[in-house]
């Protein structure tokens, strides 16, 4: 068995050409690039960093839902992109990193536009009302609950809006067997189930690329 091929999903001199042409100057998002690197805190890949930030300029939302949101980096980058008034609701389970992020997000002027809730997010979902629609719905949280949260998804999105999801390919471990580390298995497969749904799902079209630790876009139809 292959262990856990950090390497799995693209091949190293490509993940190194893409991060050397996806350099940005914002000093904040550098400043937190470094406290979670030195922190061990999860954070989205560079590569995955700029596509957010492309999407959300296509886009242009109004609203933007985020599930998993650590110290703030995703909501802060994806803040460039909003509409005028545009609002960012971002979920978060862990209260050490609630805090951090609404520090980090009230160092960049934001608090106003982005809404840190401190909550388990498969929960909190179902008591949203139907009336608060989203224009892009990003999932980064905990990737075994990525399936026990698609319907709620699908029904707070506006038509036409996108779902993101990061690390669908964890690490190539949902493409092959071999990859697979023992103690990864739950993830994996609710990970592969999720894939399948988004695939089969009559109202969405979604793209699947292998592009960081894997993402897919989803759109409803």
């Amino acid at each position: 068995m292959i262990e856990y091929d950090k390497d799995a999903i693209v091949p190293p001199y490509i993940t190194e050409y893409l991060r050397e042409k996806t350099v940005h100057n914002d000093a904040l998002l550098h400043e937190l690039e470094a406290y979670a690197k030195e922190n061990s805190v999860p954070i989205v890949e560079p590569e995955t960093a700029r596509f957010l930030s492309v999407m959300t300029e296509i886009k242009k939302p109004l609203r933007i839902l985020e599930i998993g949101c650590a110290i703030g980096y995703s909501a802060i980058l994806m803040s460039k992109g909003l509409a005028d008034g545009g609002k960012i609701t971002t979920i978060e389970y862990n209260n050490d990193m609630v805090n951090i992020a609404r520090k980090n997000i009230g160092k960049a002027g934001l608090s106003d536009t982005i809404t840190v809730i401190e909550a388990d997010a498969k929960d909190y979902l179902a008591y949203i009302d139907d009336d608060e629609v989203f224009d892009i719905i990003f999932l980064d949280g905990p990737k075994a609950h990525y399936i026990y949260m698609l319907d709620d998804c699908v029904r707070l999105l506006k038509k036409g809006g996108i779902i993101i999801s990061d690390n669908v390919l964890y690490k190539g471990m949902i493409a092959d067997d071999n990859h697979v580390v023992r103690r990864k298995i739950t993830i994996v497969k609710r990970l592969r189930k999720y894939i399948d749904a988004l695939m089969e799902h009559e109202k969405l079209k979604t793209a699947l690329l292998p592009l960081g630790d894997g993402v897919t876009v989803s759109v409803k139809i």
